[in-house]
């Protein structure tokens, strides 16, 4: 018997498939199954014989009623985990898919399969700017490509202790390093460092969306591989070949998002994700896949702090969110401050 190409397409994919707890890769906590923000893991347990065996014959049974332009297009976001730009993959939104007792959308079980089994509701998921159906509500056709979507970050209350960060630690950005960018045009800038040493220059952003990585297929943006550093640690430069496909970094109607591209947990830390009553900043924890808005426009204009003379300073100059690859830092870390970590960035909003 022949084998045809939409056939070999499909077993490529189900090859590709995002691993469940059991399989060994979930474990290295890659992009398979994720778990929230603040640290608490929802895992999946491995399927049984016959459950797993009933997914693989229906996703087989969907996936050969696609186009085989629309499964070369899966199969390449699926196989470079996203680091592939990709178009979208427009399907039917209400073809319903049923395993076992539940059933599922066609957008959603394609979203279990390839990116998180452990997905139980769409109202987990954020669309990606760079996707056709962002900010579309009920379309006939939607897109289905696994990596045009990510998990939302979901704060919980009360927080870790180990999250907990001095509020005194904090200082308003350079207004010189603003005027270092050399552009007034751009609605933030980004600095790199590498402990307490900056490496390279301000990067200035205009365009709506940035990707800052280390090593990302047809990477457009601020590649942290190509900037010159003299740091010899070899602790660095294990985390620097880790940040990979690095992060995401949009300007949205609702403030600006970060989403976590690389196969590792970032740490971050912005005024805006706290409770305004609180004397202390808080680390988050964002897994890989997840997204959490790290700036609010609104409640940055808003922010006053009883007693607290540098966020007063701060509207004037704009607010600084740092995020850290890799390596967290908090009274249960052995890194205190931000400046410990390995490799970090500081991105300054231009709220003006």
């Amino acid at each position: 018997m022949f084998r045809t190409k939409r056939s070999g397409l499909v077993r490529r994919l189900w090859r590709s498939r995002a691993p469940v707890e059991g399989d060994g890769e979930a474990d290295r906590g890659t992009h398979g199954s994720g778990g929230c923000c603040m640290g608490k893991t929802t895992k999946v347990a491995k399927s049984n014989a016959g459950s797993e065996a009933e997914l693989k014959a229906l996703t087989h049974s969907i996936l050969k009623k696609i186009k085989e332009k629309q499964l070369e297009v899966l199969l390449q976001a699926v196989e470079s985990k996203g680091g592939a730009r990709s178009p979208c993959l427009l399907l039917p939104s209400k073809v319903d898919a049923k395993v076992g007792q539940q059933s599922y959308s066609l957008p959603m079980l394609l979203y279990k399969v390839f990116r998180w089994p452990d997905l139980r509701h769409s109202s987990e998921l954020k669309r990606l700017s760079c996707c056709e159906s962002y900010g579309k509500i009920n379309p006939e056709l939607v897109c289905c490509n696994p990596h045009h979507m990510s998990r939302l970050c979901e704060l919980e209350s009360p927080p870790p202790p180990y999250s907990r960060y001095p509020m005194d630690y904090l200082k308003p950005p350079d207004s010189l390093a603003l005027q270092e960018s050399g552009d007034r045009a751009h609605w933030c800038v980004v600095a790199y460092w590498e402990e307490k040493t900056r490496v390279g220059r301000l990067y200035s952003v205009q365009e709506p969306s940035l990707d800052i990585f280390y090593d990302l297929p047809q990477g457009n943006g601020f590649c942290l591989g190509q900037l010159c550093s003299d740091n010899k640690s070899q602790l660095v430069q294990m985390v620097r070949a880790k940040i990979g496909y690095g992060i995401q970094l949009t300007r949205e109607p609702d403030g600006v998002w970060v989403y976590n591209r690389s196969c590792y947990p970032i740490f971050i830390k912005s005024a805006t994700l706290d409770n305004p009553d609180s004397r202390t900043l808080l680390v988050h924890k964002v897994f890989p896949g997840f997204s959490i808005k790290a700036f609010d426009y609104d409640k940055a204009g808003n922010l006053q702090r009883p007693n607290d003379h540098e966020f007063t300073q701060q509207p004037r100059t704009g607010f600084t969110v740092q995020i850290s690859f890799v390596k967290g830092w908090g009274q249960c870390y052995t890194r205190q401050f931000i400046s410990s970590c390995p490799c970090w960035l500081e991105v300054i909003f231009n709220t003006r």
